[in-house]
């Protein structure tokens, strides 16, 4: 086996999970993205509306599990407050 493709193998490309978009009265609030990277999940939160051309902000957990109870809560809150919440 060659050296690269060992290396290549260990790096699988991260999985999306899940998609979660939210808006209210028409327009986006919050798109919530979750990613397996296979020794941790990743959920990229991105919030319409900046001006400032902001990045995404990356939450890290150990498990899929976990990230999918963060979404969870988020989306909860986001309904609560009024959101129409898009899968």
């Amino acid at each position: 086996m060659r050296r690269g493709g060992r290396a290549q193998a260990a790096e699988a490309e991260p999985r999306e999970l899940f998609v979660r978009s939210a808006s209210r009265h028409g327009r986006p609030v919050v798109t919530m993205r979750a990613r397996d990277l296979g020794d941790a999940c990743v959920v990229d939160v991105e919030v319409e509306g900046h001006d400032d051309g902001a990045e995404p902000r990356s939450y890290s957990f150990a498990d899929a599990q976990q990230a999918s109870t963060f979404v969870t809560e988020a989306v909860e809150a986001l309904v609560y407050l009024g959101c129409e919440i898009h899968a």
